[in-house]
């Protein structure tokens, strides 16, 4: 399931599903990792991703984002992320930056 790619537009794709497949995906990938969430955490990480899903149907775009903001999030978090966006066939890479947000409070829990 992990190798999907979403075509949101070319398939027509229903965002509601699309959103939940890709939290199973992200939980998948956090349960490989050891990584856990609280019930506040998984409910942005939720809302987050639907949005991002609703953006990769309508192309909204993101504001302009500065990586250089981000500098502290961990490799891991990041490639995470982008790997989470590589899920769409169109999701810029800058989606990546604000969802590793999501995954570095995650896997601060670790600590």
């Amino acid at each position: 399931m992990s190798q999907a790619k979403f075509k949101m537009i070319a398939d027509d794709l229903n965002p509601e599903v699309v959103t939940d497949q890709t939290i199973e995906i992200i939980n998948e990938w956090f349960k490989e990792a050891g990584v856990t969430q609280n019930e506040v955490q998984k409910a942005m990480l939720l809302s987050h991703v639907k949005a991002m899903v609703s953006r990769a149907k309508t192309l909204e775009k993101l504001p302009e984002v500065d990586p250089e903001m981000f500098d502290e999030l961990s490799e891991e978090s990041m490639a995470l992320a982008r790997k989470t966006v590589e899920l769409f066939d169109t999701l810029p890479v800058e989606e990546a930056y604000l969802l590793a947000v999501h995954y570095e409070v995650a896997r601060a829990n670790e600590e």
